[in-house]
C-alpha cells in the first residue's frame, strides 16, 4: 500500500467517476483502474462498486477511505512542517444533533483554517447517525447528549463502537417558543402550560426508539405531535403553530433570529451534552480546535454546578 494509491482512491470517491479522477491526477484509465484493484486485494476488500454510470462506495470502502484520509493529513502536515509545502487541501468533519453552538464553533474552525481549499462536513443528523459516523470515521467528533433515560443504552452503543464520551456542560431542559407565544413572558414553563401548543420533534428514522430521541422527556404523552427533519423547518413552526421543542435552553441569535426564545422547564430531569470520538485516535488539529470552540459558544449561565 502506497500513498500515491491512497490518493488515487480520495479522488475516486471525491469524484466518483474513475475518468474524472485519472483526469485530475493525470494518470491513465487503466493505471488508475490497476492501483485501485492491486489495493483491494492487498487489502482483501471491495473499496467500490463499478457501475454504468461510475462508482459507488462500499460499506468497507467507506470506512477504508476515513483512515486514508486520516493517513494523507498527517502527511499533509509533514510536508508542511518540513518540506514548506502551504497548499493543500484541510478536511474535518462533525455529526452532530441539532445545536447552535456546534454551529458556531464549527464556523470558528473554517475561519483559522480554510485557507485557499477546504472540504469540511457539518451533518446535523439523526443520534443513531450521530454514533455511526464517528465510529465508521465519516466525521472525527460527534455532539449529543445523555440522560437518565437513555444513557445507559447510549453508552453501550458507544462503548460496542470504541468511542467515548466527554462531557461540555449540563444543562436543565428549556423549552424554544416564539417571541409572541402566549407563554414568553412566563420565566418558566410547565408541562400543562404546553398542554394544548403543537409539540415539535426531530424524527430519528428507522431508530425512533426513545432512546435515541434528539429531545429530552420524549415519553410523555403529547396530544398533538409534528416531526421534521431539519432546524429551520422546526422553528417556523414553532413561530407558526405557537408550537414548542425541548432543548438545553442554549441559542443563538445569530442563528436563529429573535423571533425564538429559551424559557426554562419545570421538571426535575438535566441533559448531559457532550462530544464523542474514537476512543485512541488523538484528534486533528482541526479536532482540537474544534473542541476549544465549543467552549467559547457554551454560555456560562447555561451551565449547572
Amino acid at each position: 500500500m502506497t500513498l500515491q494509491q491512497l490518493r488515487y482512491i480520495v479522488t475516486v470517491a471525491e469524484t466518483g467517476n474513475i475518468t474524472e479522477a485519472a483526469r485530475q491526477l493525470f494518470v491513465s484509465q487503466p493505471s488508475l483502474t490497476n492501483a485501485i484493484r492491486e489495493l483491494e486485494k492487498e487489502m482483501q476488500i471491495t473499496i467500490f462498486h463499478r457501475t454504468n454510470k461510475g462508482v459507488t462506495i462500499s460499506n468497507e470502502g467507506d470506512e477504508f477511505l476515513a483512515y486514508a484520509r486520516q493517513v494523507l493529513e498527517q502527511t499533509s502536515l509533514l510536508e508542511e512542517r518540513f518540506l514548506n509545502k502551504k497548499e493543500r487541501r484541510s478536511r474535518f468533519s462533525v455529526s452532530c444533533q441539532h445545536y447552535s453552538f456546534a454551529v458556531n464553533a464549527f464556523v470558528d474552525v473554517i475561519r483559522e483554517f480554510g485557507g485557499k481549499k477546504y472540504d469540511f462536513t457539518l451533518r446535523e443528523t439523526q443520534t443513531y447517525e450521530i454514533i455511526e459516523d464517528v465510529s465508521r470515521l465519516k466525521s472525527e467528533i460527534g455532539i449529543l447528549y445523555t440522560s437518565s433515560k437513555n444513557e445507559e443504552i447510549i453508552q453501550k452503543m458507544l462503548r460496542m463502537n470504541g468511542l467515548v464520551f466527554r462531557e461540555l456542560f449540563v444543562a436543565k431542559p428549556h423549552v424554544f417558543l416564539s417571541a409572541e407565544h402566549p407563554l414568553a413572558g412566563e420565566e418558566m414553563v410547565t408541562l400543562d402550560d404546553l398542554a394544548d401548543y403543537p409539540y415539535l420533534s426531530f424524527e430519528q428514522g428507522e431508530y425512533n426508539s426513545f432512546y435515541f430521541s434528539e429531545e429530552i422527556l420524549s415519553t410523555l404523552d403529547r396530544r398533538k405531535n409534528i416531526k421534521v427533519r431539519d432546524r429551520a423547518t422546526l422553528f417556523n413552526l414553532v413561530i407558526g403553530l405557537n408550537g414548542y421543542t425541548v432543548s438545553s435552553g442554549v441559542i443563538s441569535k445569530e442563528l436563529n433570529g429573535e423571533n425564538i426564545i429559551a424559557r426554562p422547564l419545570d421538571v426535575d430531569e438535566k441533559m448531559r451534552i457532550g462530544t464523542i470520538t474514537q476512543k485512541n485516535m488523538p484528534l486533528s488539529r482541526y479536532g482540537k480546535a474544534y473542541m476549544e470552540a465549543l467552549k467559547q459558544h457554551i454560555p456560562h449561565r447555561q451551565r449547572l454546578s
